[in-house]
């Protein structure tokens, strides 16, 4: 049976009486078991901080090819620009495509002292400077959004610890120094046919612990694969962000929580050639030493866990490498 994506208003927690929280908690508990991608209203994030961000994206990615590739990014880090068609995230699943028709500007965690903790991070350089453009208001911008999705997924991880049936302050010291990628992705208009099988964004599943992503309403969005096999369009809501979980939210709980294939289709051929689209999304993914081993309420004597401990660090790095291996030049 075919299951919907669910529109959750998450603004009892933490402010409501603990019904209110509890039922908050059972109706993320099924949307994660069930599909694994949820609508989130009630986040607090300024309609005016998501309009700021848009705009000066789109000022960016309509910039001169040769001033973007000024930022593009390094072979050592996953940071800048990342120009059209030069990824196709299907291959991260072995599946051989043509390349995705999109462009993107990434950053990872805002700078902060080098002490030792970021100095020893392994066995990447989660910790790079970023690479930013020559434009005060983007990197003001990018930053006050980047700090936004850091609240809102540490609201998201309290209300998962409770969902899962932990203490809510659980993942709180696995995640307070967190190796989060943030990309904004730009899938132009297309003005001529797609290769076969190509997409703006092949399928695939997220890496981390939890993606929050906000779309816009243009033809040519978000689909995921439900249990039935069959590929739904994710609904536009203005006022609500999408998240779905990733890779390793599905190892920490053994499989009880799934992370979904899911795709960005084409727009249709009859849309108006001006039909861009600008998405954000923030990859969380928690401090690099962090233990993924599968959760105690996760497992039962029935229910051994299914996967080898290992750390958010290792993990990632294992996802990222496999993706490079297969497509040079892409990454989470």
């Amino acid at each position: 049976m075919s299951v919907n994506i669910p529109l959750i208003d998450i603004s009892a927690y933490p402010a409501g009486g603990e019904a209110a929280i509890a039922a908050l908690a059972r109706t993320v508990d099924r949307a994660c078991t069930d599909i694994g991608f949820l609508l989130v209203s009630g986040h607090g994030v300024p309609d005016r901080l998501i309009d700021d961000i848009r705009r000066v994206s789109r000022r960016f990615f309509a910039g001169a090819e040769t001033a973007k590739l000024a930022y593009r990014m390094p072979a050592d880090r996953y940071r800048g620009y990342v120009a059209m068609e030069s990824e196709a995230l299907a291959n991260s699943l072995d599946e051989p495509t043509p390349p995705d028709i999109k462009e993107s500007f990434n950053i990872g965690p805002l700078e902060g002292p080098m002490d030792a903790y970021r100095r020893a991070a392994t066995p990447a350089r989660f910790f790079a400077e970023n690479l930013w453009p020559e434009d005060e208001e983007f990197r003001a911008v990018w930053s006050a959004y980047y700090r936004a999705m850091e609240e809102l997924s540490f609201r998201l991880m309290r209300i998962f610890a409770l969902a899962l049936g932990m203490a809510e302050n659980f993942f709180d010291d696995r995640i307070d120094r967190h190796i989060t990628n943030f990309t904004v992705l730009h899938y132009p208009a297309q003005k001529h046919p797609p290769k076969p099988g190509q997409l703006r964004a092949g399928a695939h599943t997220d890496y981390g612990s939890l993606t929050i992503v906000k779309p816009d309403d243009t033809p040519g969005g978000l689909q995921v694969l439900d249990k039935t096999g069959r590929w739904i369009d994710v609904p536009h809501v203005p006022e609500a962000f999408v998240v779905n979980l990733g890779d390793l939210m599905a190892d920490w709980t053994n499989d009880r929580w799934v992370s979904t294939m899911h795709r960005v289709v084409n727009p249709p051929a009859d849309s108006p050639v001006s039909t861009g689209r600008i998405s954000m999304a923030f990859f969380h993914q928690p401090n690099y030493d962090a233990v993924i081993e599968c959760l105690p309420t996760c497992t039962d004597p029935d229910r051994p866990p299914r996967h080898k401990a290992t750390t958010s660090g290792e993990h990632v790095w294992m996802k990222i490498t496999k993706h490079r291996d297969t497509e040079p030049g892409s990454a989470a």
